[in-house]
């Protein structure tokens, strides 16, 4: 574990490469049966049938990758531990583009703001400006992450 980073550490228009993730058939369709049942999202030829041509990611999906790229990516060394209240939540997601087995998605995340926590003076909101690419550079999820980080301590 690196340096501890704090709500200050964090400067607005600062951006991070999340890395990449392949996404599969399986991954599309077991998503798909647990969390959202509809036709395209579990079965090929379903899809084929339905105005995307194909299978394809549910959007949900979609953004739980961007959320694993996230967390693994800028949170192992961020003090960011909850509070009673945890995040204050997301404010805005986008499923731009249909997602397809053997799609490669690039994430970034941008600073877009930093605020007070009105609920916990010890932590400051940080606005995350959330992106998917897929390889030919076309997004295919934006959203705005609120994510509680707690600020360095007075003694430090």
């Amino acid at each position: 574990m690196g340096r501890l980073v704090h709500a200050e550490d964090y400067t607005i228009g600062s951006t991070f490469d999340l890395g990449s993730h392949k996404v599969t058939a399986e991954e599309i369709t077991a998503f798909g049966r647990t969390y959202d049942p509809q036709p395209y999202h579990l079965d090929e030829e379903a899809g084929r049938a339905s105005a995307f041509g194909g299978l394809i990611a549910s959007g949900w999906n979609t953004a739980a990758i961007w959320m694993r790229l996230y967390v693994t990516t800028l949170l192992p060394d961020a003090a960011a531990e909850g509070t009673v209240e945890g995040s204050p939540g997301v404010d805005e997601v986008r499923f731009l583009q249909p997602v397809r087995p053997g799609d490669v998605l690039t994430g970034t995340c941008e600073i877009a703001g930093v605020l007070p926590s009105l609920s916990a003076p010890d932590f400051r909101i940080v606005r995350n400006r959330g992106r998917l690419v897929n390889a030919a550079g076309d997004e295919v999820l934006t959203l705005i992450l609120n994510a509680r980080f707690r600020c360095r301590p007075k003694h430090a």
